[in-house]
């Protein structure tokens, strides 16, 4: 019986459900409500002032279910760094957005560098503190033991891991967009990196089931209608965990099949603006990012949710088959 896969997830999922009932009310008396852009769907003008800032709720409990093991699971370290790191940078873009009434929250400068800090923090760890170095298992090559593996030069290995990170990072952040879509996502990448991670016996699974079972917790009061909000203190945490958990099992371009669902979101909104820009205002979907797009061609919201999750379930097969 492997209890680093079900202790973890059962302790962090009833701190992050007894944590919900306590924290929302709290979150409404500081009225911490989420402000809606005029620009986004009309339907969800409704949801205007629904507590933001929920993913402290998840945080909290990862890392307390974290400190449980880390003393016999050093390399959890790490990713609870990460996922720490950035959620304090999302928490300081929330703070600013809903506390001091700025809608942009941190500059694009201001939250571009907290993730370079992050990042190259975690990096420095990563190279001198773990075995982990600097090569990256491609997929489809046959595994941890007889695939094949890119070595990067160390200067080229560091911009790859700046790119990993920025990139999903921002992907998970556009990927919250619609009640429980980005913790239901996540969940589902979560179970599958603990799976990988009993395989490969890297000594990550009591964090990546942690944040599977607290994301269950929190999804008791995220799903339609929500209750609270992660807010970018949720996503991008998210966001820092999936990179660290897959950089240290040297998985970064699984990220590309796994976690493909923050890809095609990133990619939407790049897309939509490049080609608004070059049609002189036209444009390519609907409303990007493009969980939007099926929402206004009529999709509810729980359909969009429940498409997204199968497909990233799918994605996990096809994960499981790259290695």
């Amino acid at each position: 019986m492997k209890y680093t896969i079900i202790l973890p997830a059962i302790i962090a999922f009833a701190i992050s459900a007894l944590l919900c009932p306590v924290v929302i009310p709290f979150l409404q008396k500081l009225k911490f409500g989420q402000f809606i852009r005029d620009e986004g769907p009309a339907a969800h003008q409704k949801k205007s002032g629904t507590p933001t800032m929920g993913g402290i709720i998840f945080i909290i409990s990862v890392i307390l279910t974290s400190l449980l093991y880390m003393k016999d699971y050093p390399s959890i370290i790490p990713v609870a760094f990460a996922t720490l790191g950035f959620g304090i940078i999302g928490f300081m873009d929330d703070y600013i957005k809903v506390v001091k009434k700025r809608n942009l929250g941190l500059t694009e400068i201001q939250k571009l560098a907290g993730q370079i800090v992050v990042t190259g923090i975690f990096l420095y760890y990563l190279m001198n503190f773990t075995d982990v170095g600097t090569k990256l298992l491609i997929p489809f090559t046959g595994g941890f033991e007889n695939g094949t593996y890119l070595e990067l030069p160390g200067r080229l290995f560091i911009i790859f891991m700046f790119i990993v990170f920025l990139g999903t990072t921002n992907g998970t952040n556009f990927t919250d967009g619609l009640d429980g879509l980005l913790a239901s996502v996540t969940v589902l990448v979560a179970v599958f990196l603990t799976v990988v991670s009993i395989g490969v016996n890297s000594g990550l699974s009591p964090i990546t089931a942690a944040v599977a079972g607290s994301l269950l917790g929190f999804l008791l009061f995220n799903v339609y209608p929500a209750r609270v909000f992660m807010g970018d203190t949720g996503s991008l945490a998210l966001g820092g965990f999936v990179a660290a958990s897959a950089s240290m099992m040297n998985m970064q371009l699984f990220i590309l099949i796994f976690g493909l669902i923050y890809l095609v979101e990133v990619l939407s909104v790049i897309i939509q603006v490049a080609y608004f820009k070059k049609t002189g205002g036209k444009r390519f979907f609907k409303m990007a990012p493009i969980h939007h797009h099926f929402e206004l061609s009529g999709w509810p919201e729980t359909k969009v949710v429940a498409v997204f999750s199968i497909v990233t379930a799918i994605l996990c097969l096809i994960g499981f088959m790259a290695l």
